[in-house]
């Protein structure tokens, strides 16, 4: 059992695969492998609450109830007191979780397919839930008397361990069952254990907040012997590269930022924006960084590290460029001549909804494939813009949404929000793991365009750099000191 950090690199895989994945271990394993779950999960279970008094699985219809009963049986061999609350008919189980039952019960297990109200209220914060409804297959809205299960889970003063994904969320996407218009919800889990390989639900979306702490049991599966590719691998955190003495400014190469709209132009001062891109930039360690303000005016609020020039004036041909950060819709009139000849680019914010509108714009982003190196940033909606789509559809398909982003548009995609996608074409997508709430904050986005173009001028290939910059971004938000306020000025100069 390993616990999933920002330093798990596990690959992770969906529905269909894992259900392959499972059938192949099964037909190797002398043991079955619920009876294994069941095992781990107990064994969890203890070590979350070694002086529990009392312990509830609420074991759903399927194989997930299956491993729940095969944990409270473990449990109950220990001296522990459980309860099993059973929603299901046992005819109706799969042929694994039936004999599960048919043992729990054999041994003496309390079982009953009832909710124990009164023995529930009794829990306290040394005792445990166990949900175990619904698992892998879980793809539809709550039925009513799940979700009374849900909310009595939640509402209990116990710790809770989900198995497999908590109740409620889509293990494929990270998205709550149902649609907007049903009445979703999800178990609140302390701890998640799952099986096999990671899933991508876990880490996206309403993931990342419903799980709690993520523990991987693989099972006996190797992921780096298997032959069944993942649907993409988890993104680690790696330390930043360490300047060498024998370097110079120009060795860790020039960084443009071009954005930041005027205020006169629409009543809108955005350069803030782009002096946030800049400043990333620089405390990442580009060799120079030159602000170029669309505003057509330098301004005194930015660092005097940085160099401010007309962006007529650069060279863009040798520079790594960001583009669009606060750019408003003067970004327009820039954008043609930063795609013809920007030697490798980031383009953000203004620049995505720019190059959204524009098929000539879209037809010169696609002439720099494989020519001229890009990655492009975008947030759920405007990678909607850009596939024509709606932001929900891109939340419900979040790897597929950026690879076909990568596909459109042959460059790297950073599709920001709960669980960062990076794709790229011809290579394997990462979910980023870290990162928190303290980032949804205006301005971070901006940050992290610039420390992925100091990424690139340092060296790293498109993709590299934007898992490394997602990467550090997001730990820089998890190693935030308590109580203190995460602004993007404040991160900009928390990287190194």
């Amino acid at each position: 059992m390993e616990k999933l950090s920002t330093a798990s690199a596990w690959p992770v895989h969906g529905r269909d695969s894992l259900r392959l994945l499972e059938a192949k271990l099964q037909d190797q394993s002398p043991v079955p492998l619920m009876q294994r779950a069941g095992l781990a999960t107990a064994q969890l279970a203890l070590a979350m609450a070694p002086h529990s008094q009392h312990i509830w699985v609420a074991a759903g219809p399927g194989n997930n109830g299956g491993d729940g009963l095969e944990a409270a049986l473990h449990l109950h061999h220990w001296g522990k007191s459980v309860r099993v609350s059973f929603m299901g008919q046992a005819s109706k189980l799969p042929t694994d979780a039936q004999q599960a039952l048919k043992r729990a019960q054999a041994s003496g297990v309390h079982i009953s397919s009832e909710l124990p109200i009164a023995w529930l209220q009794e829990l306290g914060p040394l005792d445990l839930c166990i949900d175990a409804l619904l698992g892998l297959g879980a793809n539809r809205p709550l039925s009513a008397p799940m979700q009374s299960w849900v909310q009595s889970i939640n509402h209990s003063r116990a710790q809770v361990l989900a198995i497999d994904a908590p109740t409620g969320l889509d293990p494929d996407s990270g998205q709550l069952l149902g649609s907007e218009t049903d009445t979703r919800m999800h178990v609140q889990a302390d701890q998640t254990l799952t099986f096999i390989a990671a899933k991508a639900g876990l880490f996206m979306g309403h993931g990342r907040d419903a799980c709690g702490q993520i523990w991987l049991e693989s099972l006996g599966f190797d992921p780096w012997a298997s032959d069944f590719p993942p649907q993409a691998c988890l993104n680690t955190v790696q330390p930043p590269a360490i300047k060498t003495h024998a370097s110079h400014k120009g060795s860790h190469g020039d960084v443009a930022v071009i954005g930041g709209e005027a205020m006169a132009s629409r009543g809108m001062g955005m350069t803030g924006a782009a002096v946030l891109a800049a400043s990333a930039a620089l405390h990442a360690g580009a060799g120079r960084v030159i602000l170029s303000l669309l505003s057509g005016q330098a301004t005194d609020g930015a660092p005097p590290d940085l160099m401010q020039r007309d962006w007529q004036q650069l060279d863009l041909e040798h520079m790594h460029v960001v583009c669009g950060c606060g750019g408003g819709q003067a970004v327009l009139s820039v954008m043609p001549e930063v795609l013809r000849r920007s030697a490798q680019l980031v383009l953000d914010a203004d620049g995505l909804n720019a190059l959204a509108q524009s098929a000539a714009l879209q037809g010169l982003m696609r002439q720099r494939a494989n020519r001229l190196p890009t990655v492009i940033t975008p947030h759920p909606l405007e990678a909607a813009r850009l596939l024509q789509t709606s932001s929900a559809q891109v939340q419900s398909h979040r790897l597929k949404a950026a690879q076909d982003l990568a596909a459109l548009f042959h460059c790297t995609v950073v599709l920001k929000g709960s669980g960062t996608v990076i794709a790229t074409p011809g290579a394997t997508p990462r979910i980023n793991t870290s990162g928190n709430g303290r980032l949804a904050t205006g301005g971070t986005g901006d940050v992290l365009a610039g420390l992925i173009g100091a990424r690139m001028a340092q060296g790293l290939s498109p993709f590299d750099a934007a898992c490394s910059a997602v990467a550090q971004h997001g730990q820089v938000a998890n190693d935030w000191p308590a109580g203190q306020a995460l602004t993007a000025s404040r991160l900009a100069k928390r990287l190194i």
